[in-house]
């Protein structure tokens, strides 16, 4: 058995059968649906952590190799090692991951695999460090690479700067895709956590051109008043 079929394994023992059953439904997994043709094992990411903990000092060539698994979870899991590895790594080792990562993302295809990884990952690298990919990666094609680039600015706006996600949202004031908008308004979100102020006047700007769904999500922690009075502008 080789290490790929075991960790697959390890996650099998932990498949539960009604999850089985709902996780495709609620991933969209149908056709037409932005996570078309994804299969389920069944197993919640509590249990995949598990056997990402437990594998995490594998060799990068597991990970890739399980990245190429048609099993959601399989491919999950090898983020969250990559995402293990990266926090104990080295700036040599983590330009490794951060660049083998990027050329991974065709099969990071659903939100939860960009969600628990991208941040982790493509955030943390570039704290310190020109941006250009996430612009780069905000004007592609592919949902992913945008999702990518959106949600791995959190950890710079956990640090107070905002400059990149107020300059990539306006991009996305037009996307057909509401997991786009969703992202955007989540991240905004994070700014007024950081500063309100700074998410306010972003808004007074620019909310009257914003999709509705990403204004709402922007503006969750905000007053009952002040989010009839920004929902009645928009």
């Amino acid at each position: 058995m080789t290490k790929t079929e075991e960790i697959q394994a390890e996650l099998e023992a932990y498949i539960d059968p009604v999850k089985r059953e709902y996780l495709p439904k609620f991933f969209k997994t149908g056709r037409g649906e932005y996570g078309e043709g994804d299969r389920f094992l069944g197993v919640v990411v509590p249990n995949v952590r598990l056997v990402a903990r437990r594998h995490k000092d594998e060799p990068a060539e597991v990970a890739a190799a399980l990245l190429q698994s048609p099993w959601h979870e399989c491919r999950l899991c090898a983020l969250l090692m990559l995402v293990e590895r990266f926090r104990k790594s080295d700036e040599t080792g983590q330009k490794a991951i951060f660049d083998f990562y990027l050329t991974q993302t065709a099969r990071i295809n659903n939100w939860d695999l960009v969600d628990l990884s991208a941040p982790y990952i493509v955030g943390e690298y570039l704290k310190d460090k020109p941006r250009d990919v996430l612009h780069r990666l905000a004007a592609d094609p592919l949902l992913w690479n945008q999702r990518i680039a959106v949600v791995a600015t959190m950890p710079l706006i956990k640090n107070g700067d905002f400059i990149d996600i107020l300059t990539l949202v306006p991009h996305f004031f037009h996307t057909p895709h509401d997991l786009m908008r969703k992202a955007c308004g989540w991240m905004l979100r994070e700014v007024g956590k950081k500063d309100k102020a700074v998410l306010v006047r972003f808004l007074e700007e620019h909310c009257q051109v914003m999709p509705r769904t990403m204004l709402r999500y922007a503006i969750e922690k905000f007053a009952d008043d002040e989010r009839r009075r920004f929902m009645a502008r928009g």
